[in-house]
């Protein structure tokens, strides 16, 4: 069971805050309102067409109107999340900016302002006030580590999910191929026009996000380092550095600090 709290006001906005129990997912759903979530504790991850975003405490989640999406809870978690009608958002939004889904930043203002919003009446003209400031807020994360886009074509989604499943990093590019019914060169060529990463990278961004998510599990560095096949913790602490510009460690540490 879990408990929920979803307060409307004329109809524009609607503010829930509920408690999701590790391993607990919503199924892949689409609506007409935008959506902001936030993991005012615990972690979550979102999937929707373009790909998967992990979501730890310092970050939220922004899903637009009519996109197909569903939540699975990594951790016990309080969510906070606000929903707009695309009226709301066209009127009191940023232009452009609202219609596709990304990730962004916790600043200290957005959290105060987030956690006022959960806290007072709103239907109050406050609360509409504070609605509308969070929108203008709501900025992108460019490149977010904790984002990881997936191709689009078949011979790409079938790639993805072989590496996805290769956890130990064990097989070569020739061999990923092979099974996905093609070659090393058109998988090469194929990942950076469908994703932004080469196949490199996406593959080491696929680990790390793994990575993070067996961390917020509460796995240790030395367990995740040795189930995702780096040589050692060191190793693995220093790939984990090159794609989040933080240690595992600062991760563990950080994670339930949402000003971070």
């Amino acid at each position: 069971m879990h408990r929920a709290n979803a307060i409307h006001m004329k109809s524009l906005f609607t503010i829930h805050r509920t408690t999701k129990h590790r391993d607990e997912s919503l199924p892949l759903h689409a609506h007409q309102e935008g959506q902001l979530t936030f993991a005012a504790s615990g972690m979550v991850q979102i999937h929707t067409n373009d790909g998967m975003w992990l979501v730890p405490p310092r970050l939220a989640a922004w899903i637009p109107s009519g996109s197909r999406h569903r939540i699975e809870t990594i951790t016990d978690a309080e969510l906070w999340i606000i929903h707009w009608q695309p009226a709301a958002i066209l009127n009191w939004g940023a232009r452009n900016l609202l219609d596709r889904a990304f990730v962004l930043q916790i600043t200290p203002l957005l959290h105060c302002l987030l956690t006022e919003a959960v806290s007072i009446n709103s239907e109050s003209e406050k609360a509409q006030l504070i609605v509308r400031l969070i929108l203008h807020e709501l900025t992108a994360m460019p490149d977010a580590p904790t984002f990881l886009p997936m191709p689009v074509s078949l011979i790409g989604r079938r790639v993805a999910d072989i590496i996805i499943a290769d956890q130990r990093n064990l097989l070569n590019l020739d061999e990923i191929a092979s099974r996905a019914a093609s070659s090393a060169r058109t998988v090469s060529r194929l990942f950076p026009m469908e994703t932004g990463l080469t196949l490199k990278a996406w593959r080491q961004r696929a680990r790390i996000v793994r990575a993070m998510e067996q961390l917020g599990r509460g796995d240790t560095p030395a367990t995740v380092a040795q189930k995702n096949g780096f040589a050692n913790t060191a190793a693995f602490s220093c790939a984990f550095r090159q794609v989040t510009a933080m240690t595992p460690t600062a991760f563990l540490g950080h994670s339930s600090d949402p000003l971070l």
